[in-house]
């Protein structure tokens, strides 16, 4: 419709310029008469030049008007192009929003997640700076205790320092005391020697042949009867002479053993060690005491036979050792492989364990070392076992912390019937463990349960492993031998609190548990009371 008003518009200024040119003619034939009277070239020439403009005119309108009319003919396909294109547009412009709103839902939920984290790591990272405030503390209190210890330590060297040097002086006195005594049993040897010679004179004189020494020894042995007053003549005093010097020569002897004793002891405070400290001054029997000194070497005379039964029978009595590992307190004894022998304690745990120290002096006389501690509750009944049984590999046990996971600890050193001392130690904070013999780490490792929580109220069982709680026991699995000064605490001690409870200093502060603390005992296991390592058995 546009295009057609267009065309008419285009008509009707045609119309009138063709009206204006045929009035332009009129006047033109009009003029006056005297216009007539110029030259007629000039008059068409100026026609001409007025047709022209005309027409140049005509052509620039009629230019104009097509224009126009090309821009109104092409203006509904290009408002068709710009209403597609708009609504290609709104077409994209709807997807991109649609994309734009999920991808906010997404970032909505992203965010929400990130919250939820930051706040668990949040509460995590309170809880471990709690704890290491709490460790820091712990370690402050530690630190303050070995130095308490250390000073008190550093007293009682002082003190033992004081002694050496009083003892010292005491066995500088007693040697040359014992000098003198062996000067006096030399003299002694001396005068026996003469008493012999005499007494084998009188005796030749009576026609009584003498062998030697052991004769004379054998005599001596003998308890001789009244005789007639021809025989007590010459010899009854000499008899009693002879055995009084007998019985002042062995009391000598006696006594050169306990100067030399004294005088190793002396030896040991000079080369630097404490009263007590070194085992060998305390398991040295008295004989090959004696025989490894120049002062005993001294002693060696040839004497009667007489003399050497009882003075190896007071030897012997003289070696009784004192226990050099005591604060044991008591061993529990299982006597077999029965699953009726067994040490309970009720209750248990009272609170939960992130941190323990198990330690204890374990003797055995068999193949395997068994099954020592088993902790079970309802939920599981490996919550903590030192578990060992008889099958292969029988050098080792399994140290676990809540089914399944485990360690493996080396034992193969412990079975051979003699004492040895045992610690384990576990840290759920850091998730590290350590396995102690005989004051040495032999087996330690790293992200072994690491944040887990031994918890309370369970059944907690010696020489047993369960396998339901209280019950489900196996003989191949049951310990067999002795337990001595066993105890648990609820910390991780220190190598020289380790090192403290396996020379006898006694057990740290705090335990736990002991064998105090025993509620019950079971088939034939019993309970010794015994001060100190050596005299528990």
């Amino acid at each position: 419709m546009p295009a057609l008003r267009m065309a008419g518009a285009t008509q009707g200024k045609l119309a009138v310029l063709l009206i204006l040119a045929a009035l332009c003619l009129q006047e033109t034939l009009l003029q006056p008469a005297a216009e007539q009277r110029k030259p007629f070239f000039e008059r068409f020439r100026r026609l001409e030049e007025q047709f022209r403009r005309f027409q140049e005119v005509t052509l620039l309108r009629l230019q104009e008007i097509a224009g126009n009319y090309n821009v109104s003919y092409n203006i509904d396909a290009k408002f068709d192009q710009l209403l597609s294109r708009q609504d290609a547009l709104e077409a994209m412009a709807n997807v991109s929003h649609a994309a734009t709103e999920e991808e906010l839902h997404q970032l909505k939920a992203w965010m929400k997640k990130l919250q939820s984290k930051a706040k668990k790591q949040d509460s995590v990272i309170a809880t471990l700076e709690d704890a290491l405030q709490g460790r820091s503390q712990e370690d402050e209190a530690k630190k303050e205790q070995e130095k308490a210890l250390l000073a008190n330590l550093t007293h009682e060297v002082a003190t033992q320092k004081e002694e050496g040097q009083a003892t010292w002086t005491k066995l500088e006195s007693l040697q040359k005391v014992l000098e003198g005594l062996q000067d006096a049993l030399k003299t002694q040897g001396s005068k026996m020697d003469e008493l012999e010679q005499q007494m084998k004179t009188g005796l030749a004189n009576n026609e009584v042949l003498l062998p030697g020494h052991l004769a004379a020894a054998h005599l001596l042995s003998q308890d001789h009867p009244k005789k007639g007053p021809e025989a007590a003549g010459g010899q009854q005093p000499t008899l009693k002479k002879l055995r009084a010097k007998h019985r002042q020569r062995k009391k000598l002897h006696q006594e050169s053993i306990r100067l030399v004793a004294a005088q190793s002891q002396k030896q040991e405070l000079k080369d630097g060690f404490l009263p007590g400290q070194k085992g060998s001054m305390q398991e040295t029997p008295a004989d090959p005491g004696v025989s490894s000194l120049p002062e005993a070497q001294a002693l060696k005379q040839p004497s009667l036979a007489v003399e050497k039964g009882p003075q190896k029978q007071e030897a012997a009595g003289a070696t009784r050792k004192p226990g050099t590992i005591c604060n044991v307190g008591s061993m529990l004894v299982f006597p077999n492989a029965s699953t009726e022998n067994f040490a309970a304690f009720r209750p248990s745990f009272l609170t939960g364990l992130l941190e323990l120290s198990l330690c204890s002096w374990v003797r055995t006389q068999a193949r395997y070392l068994g099954t020592i501690l088993s902790y079970a509750t309802e939920e599981n009944d490996n919550k903590l076992v030192l578990h060992g049984r008889d099958a292969a590999p029988r050098n080792a046990v399994h140290f676990v912390i809540g089914d399944p996971a485990f360690r493996e600890l080396p034992v193969g050193r412990i079975l051979d019937g003699k004492w040895h001392h045992l610690c384990v130690l576990w840290s759920s904070i850091q998730g590290r463990y350590w396995f102690y013999v005989d004051r040495r780490v032999v087996s330690m490792g790293s992200h072994f349960r690491k944040g887990y929580e031994i918890p309370p109220g369970g059944s907690l069982i010696l020489g047993q492993e369960q396998d339901s709680l209280g019950g489900g026991f196996e003989p191949s699995e049951s310990f067999v031998g002795f337990l001595a000064g066993l105890a648990l605490w609820d910390r991780i001690l220190a190598p020289g609190e380790v090192s403290g409870i396996a020379v006898g200093n006694g057990l740290p502060r705090g335990p736990l548990l002991t064998l105090a603390n025993v509620s019950a005992l079971h088939g034939s296991a019993e309970k010794v009371d015994c001060a100190c390592l050596e005299h528990c058995l």
